[in-house]
């Protein structure tokens, strides 16, 4: 194995417990990376491509409620409810966690309070999705050259 292995595990391990300490992820996706084996080397990024999709078509749906007038709240409670669900299942903490203040908004009707958390949803996906990618690419990059992570 060359120094490139180790610098590659080095910086792999670096970035994640950057992901850990700025709140991106919790321990749901350490729990997660444990139920990757041999048999299932993909399935952290697989689970996670899920939530990607999940993601996009919820915060899709959730721009078109609050587009409608009146908004549907109703509707885009349940959208944030299974958002909030979807982000804990993999861990995604801070997504999760304004999921949480999107449902306080929704139960109140403001529309402002949901403009803005969707706002700040679509950015916090956007900054983990971005962080993610980096992550599987540097796990790629340490297989190709012969190396293993855990």
């Amino acid at each position: 194995m060359t120094m490139d292995v180790h610098q590659l595990q080095a910086k792999l391990r670096e970035h994640q417990s950057a992901m850990f300490q700025q709140g991106f992820l919790d321990d749901q996706f350490s729990q997660l990376q444990k139920l990757q084996d041999e048999s299932t080397p993909d399935f952290v990024l697989e689970v996670v491509t899920m939530f990607f999709d999940d993601s996009e078509n919820l915060l899709k749906n959730m721009a078109r409620c609050l587009e409608q007038v009146p908004a549907d709240f109703k509707q885009i409670d349940a959208y944030a409810h299974q958002y909030k669900g979807s982000s804990a299942s993999v861990g995604a903490a801070r997504v999760k966690s304004v999921c949480a203040t999107f449902r306080t908004f929704c139960e109140t009707k403001n529309l402002d309070g949901c403009m803005r958390c969707l706002q700040q949803l679509q950015q916090e996906y956007s900054l983990l999705k971005n962080s993610l990618q980096y992550l599987f690419r540097l796990q790629k990059d340490i297989k190709a050259s012969g190396g293993s992570f855990s």
